[in-house]
């Protein structure tokens, strides 16, 4: 049994295969962007999470401390170490800090 074909046929096999291969990838491209952005709302969510469940610890140590006064330093460092923190992080992240490196052949900004 001999299978004789044409290079019309060759070519077109080729083709079929290769545009299978481009569907392929791009199905495996499109999956890893899905499951990427899955990824990404995930932690949102999870730092969103711890985010609330450490301001209700600090505003419930600071309710239990203002309703029950008694010592004034005790007070001062329930009050003031959250802002510290607080400051603190918004310092970071609102200071614009830039970064200047020699960047290597083909790397991007």
């Amino acid at each position: 049994m001999t299978i004789n074909l044409t290079p019309t046929q060759i070519l077109a096999a080729i083709g079929v295969v290769v545009m299978l291969l481009w569907v392929w990838r791009a199905s495996v491209r499109r999956a890893k962007a899905a499951a990427g952005a899955a990824r990404a709302g995930a932690r949102l969510l999870s730092l969103t999470g711890r985010v609330l469940l450490m301001a209700g610890a600090i505003v419930g140590v600071q309710w239990v401390v203002i309703t029950h006064r008694g010592d004034v330093t005790l007070l001062l460092v329930v009050l003031g170490l959250p802002a510290l923190f607080a400051a603190y992080t918004l310092t970071k992240a609102l200071t614009i800090t830039t970064q200047d490196s020699s960047r290597g052949r083909g790397e991007r900004r």
